[in-house]
């Protein structure tokens, strides 16, 4: 009874696609967690008013890099 044309594969594919997505917001999800840690750490510990502004820009630098990062796999996911 084979009559489905593959479909059976192509559906374990969609949902393998779709986990591993998931798989790769949760890991953005911690490294967003990740650098707001690390940027507070930074903020609560600066001796200076610039130090803790630069502790505020590289956490939301952090966090972006997490994003595209994350798009980027997901895009790569995707496509192969």
């Amino acid at each position: 009874m084979e009559g489905n044309g593959g479909g059976g594969a192509r559906k374990q594919e969609t949902v393998g696609s779709k986990a591993a997505a998931a798989g790769v917001s949760v890991q953005e999800w911690l490294q967003h967690v990740k650098a707001t840690f690390l940027g507070l750490v930074r903020k609560v510990t600066a001796r200076s008013e610039q130090e803790a502004a630069e502790a505020d820009m590289l956490a939301a630098k952090a966090q972006v890099e997490a994003t595209d990062e994350a798009e980027a796999k997901k895009k790569q996911l995707a496509e192969g």
